[in-house]
């Protein structure tokens, strides 16, 4: 199967002006159109290859034809269907299951959704290699954005260094929480001699989760509370460090003060993801459905 070539086309509605300048206002980097002129790519107007220096005329077509990507290596294909939420030429969002990692590594080299993602692609024709931009732990559920080029995963990435990809998660955490709503607002750094876990750390990166209370219930003897948690940083176990900070660790976090009794992983779902479209500018926000294991142990949850 012949590759497909990931394109951008738009059309300029401001007159006498330099591609260059169209261009940039798209957010393509000097090192992407380094890439476009020397690997592969071409930009045309009106179906005619230009360079950038080329004055543009209201209602001039450009089309950028971005370069084949190199895939790597190191990531092994797999054809595994997955749910998808949303998808055009530029995103693709999904919902990953509890027990399935994000990216391999080197003990578990397949099985992944960066595994999966590589067979989709490949099976699509694309001439691309996964572009994540947002990660969940292992046993975390719930919705991860990809983008389905480069140039969009620069995008993306950008727009979540600047917090404009709003992430919103909810939890079932041990006993009652008093307050409705509130803000845990508490640096985050690594524990001493782990790789893995994290602490408050008075030294380390600044973190910021809202919480709110959506019900509190007790489940065989175990008095446990359902929160909507919204992230406004993204450290490593923010939310799981978080809870536990307060005295509220995750249902099924043994990692962090949680026990395995009623769920036999940490009760976390990322349910909502929304931005701005980088290319369209629409507003997308999604919504991924609420898993069968957190929601056996909610009495008042349906969807």
């Amino acid at each position: 199967m012949k590759e497909e070539l990931i394109q951008l086309t738009f059309r300029i509605d401001e007159p006498q002006q330099l591609l260059r300048d169209a261009i940039r206002k798209y957010g393509i980097s000097k090192k992407a159109l380094t890439s476009i002129k020397y690997e592969g790519g071409k930009i045309t107007v009106n179906g005619v290859e230009k360079t950038v220096r080329h004055k543009l005329d209201s209602g001039d077509m450009v089309q950028i034809t971005f370069p084949p990507e190199k895939k790597s290596d190191g990531l092994i294909p797999q054809q595994v269907r997955f749910p998808i939420l949303m998808e055009d030429n530029h995103l693709l969002i999904l919902t990953k299951a509890a027990g399935i990692s994000t990216i391999p590594s080197r003990e578990h080299p397949i099985g992944t959704m960066a595994n999966f993602l590589a067979g989709y692609l490949e099976e699509s024709g694309l001439s691309s290699t996964v572009h994540i931009v947002t990660r969940l732990d292992k046993d975390t559920s719930g919705i991860i954005c990809v983008a389905k080029h480069r140039h969009a995963h620069h995008l993306l990435s950008e727009m979540q260094k600047s917090g404009q990809i709003s992430r919103t998660y909810e939890a079932i955490v041990h006993g009652h929480i008093q307050q409705d709503e509130f803000l845990i607002d508490a640096p985050i750094g690594r524990k001493n001699g782990s790789i893995i876990e994290r602490v408050i750390d008075s030294e380390g990166k600044q973190a910021k989760t809202s919480v709110q209370v959506l019900s509190r219930f007790e489940n065989i003897g175990e008095k446990l509370t359902h929160v909507r948690l919204q992230l406004h940083t993204g450290r490593t176990h923010q939310i799981r460090v978080h809870m536990m900070s307060i005295g509220h660790p995750l249902l099924g976090d043994d990692l962090y003060g949680g026990n395995l009794r009623l769920i036999n992983r940490q009760a976390l779902h990322a349910r909502e993801l929304t931005l701005v479209h980088p290319f369209t500018k629409e507003k997308v926000h999604l919504i991924a459905p609420f898993p069968e294991d957190m929601k056996e142990l909610i009495p008042t949850i349906s969807s």
